[in-house]
């Protein structure tokens, strides 16, 4: 990971743009305690704050499911998954008849060390924002749709009341 100095140096700089006036959603960003309290001194000086924080919720075991079938061409690039998307034929791709091959960052083992990491270093951001009466929890088990819908109902909600 990059050096938090670095990251909240790039935000801030990048919070600064024309194109940035009139809010966003960062997406990965903050990560870490640190951070958010990081980008709440950066958001003061511009004299913004953070309105929501959008918090989609997915049992362990669906995480890991999810994050664990991917597999790509090694051809061409094509993304497949194991129980979303599958190839019509086993470990060939759909598109060229490349080989499909899943990346070292997609086995299971390597995802519940990612998963691992999060619970220690980011799952404490969910009393943070909670605390501050901006966490919004989305039920990440639901339907692509649904989530989406579930998402722009609470942008929405923020906005409504920031009017």
């Amino acid at each position: 990971l990059v050096p938090d100095e670095i990251t909240i140096g790039m935000v801030a700089e990048r919070l600064q743009k024309p194109d940035c006036a009139k809010g966003v959603i960062l997406d990965g960003f903050p990560r870490t305690v640190a951070q958010a309290e990081a980008l709440d001194g950066v958001l003061a000086k511009m004299g913004r704050r953070v309105n929501v924080v959008l918090y989609v919720q997915v049992a362990f075991d669906e995480l890991l499911a999810r994050l664990a079938g991917r597999w790509t061409c090694s051809r061409c690039g094509a993304v497949y998954h194991a129980f979303y998307s599958p190839e019509k034929v086993k470990g060939i791709c759909d598109a060229c008849g490349g080989a499909l091959a899943q990346r070292d960052d997609d086995t299971p083992e390597t995802q519940r060390r990612r998963i691992q990491v999060y619970l220690d270093q980011t799952s404490p951001l969910e009393s943070y924002y909670e605390a501050k009466g901006l966490l919004a929890r989305i039920d990440g088990s639901q339907s692509i749709e649904a989530v989406q819908h579930d998402l722009r109902q609470a942008i929405e909600a923020v906005r409504i009341s920031a009017s």
